[in-house]
């Protein structure tokens, strides 16, 4: 089991420098340090509210390849933060939630939580419609007290307010449908929403009302209904990622 506040991936070192622009919602402009001006590709489709900052620094992953039109990535953004560390790196590929949590979950950090499992399989189809993908299926071991297969749904979360982490930060037809998807699992089996809170910076998680109203609402009937909310939280350095524990939740925005 990884401890709170210790490294949970570890990767080569990124490269840092200025965010000129983003644009075409899957590309960013960057000047590195070294004065060099590079595109990135941009693995959030999102509005990025609160973590896009023109003029800021950002970090690169550089991983030529020919199969890639791009050879930079961007990985973190800096950001102002609420509390005394002014600044705070936030992860921003969209592609990494589901590694850091499956990380958690082979390492057993979150076997209070879930129990025990057995096996990990990623993107099965689920749901009364049979078109959405769950991000991870667990099956616990069977020596679990609880042996329903478990449904877990994780969503990057980098908007905040303060020290409130929030998500979604704009409208989501998907995460609304999500909700409903693991609402009809549940009793059957377990149905779990896991918000991977990119950031350091945070002590509470609620859904984003100001932004999805909707959502907020299903939110609130998904947890009276047996969906099971464990936000989970990590800080982003230049050459790895820490685990920063559980968060407690709210289940509204303003409470």
């Amino acid at each position: 089991m990884i401890e709170v506040g210790k490294t949970i991936i570890k990767f080569s070192p990124l490269r840092e420098g200025i965010l000129i622009k983003r644009y075409k919602r899957f590309l960013a402009d960057v000047e590195l340090d070294s004065g060099e001006i590079v595109t990135a590709h941009c693995a959030n489709t999102g509005p990025m509210k609160g973590v896009l900052w023109p003029g800021g620094r950002v970090r690169l992953k550089y991983s030529p390849s020919p199969k890639r039109k791009l050879d930079w990535s961007w990985e973190q953004a800096e950001v102002p933060s609420h509390n005394e560390m002014k600044k705070c790196w936030v992860g921003i590929n969209t592609s990494l939630p589901n590694r850091l949590i499956r990380n958690l979950i082979e390492e057993n950090c979150l076997e209070k939580q879930l129990g025990l499992i057995s096996s990990i399989k990623p993107e099965v189809v689920y749901g009364s419609e049979g078109k959405s993908r769950i991000d991870l299926l667990l099956d616990p071991e069977t020596s679990n007290t609880d042996t329903r297969k478990i449904y877990v749904e994780v969503k990057n979360t980098t908007w905040c307010h303060e020290s409130l982490a929030l998500f979604p930060d704009t409208v989501t037809t998907r995460g609304q449908k999500h909700l409903r998807e693991l609402m009809s699992i549940y009793p059957n089996s377990r149905a779990v929403l896991i918000p991977c809170i990119s950031r350091s910076d945070i002590d509470l998680f609620a859904p984003g009302d100001l932004a999805d109203p909707l959502y907020g609402n299903l939110f609130r009937e998904a947890v009276s209904k047996g969906v099971e909310v464990i936000p989970c939280s990590f800080g982003f350095f230049l050459d790895h990622i820490t685990w920063e524990g559980i968060k407690p939740y709210q289940n509204s925005q303003e409470q």
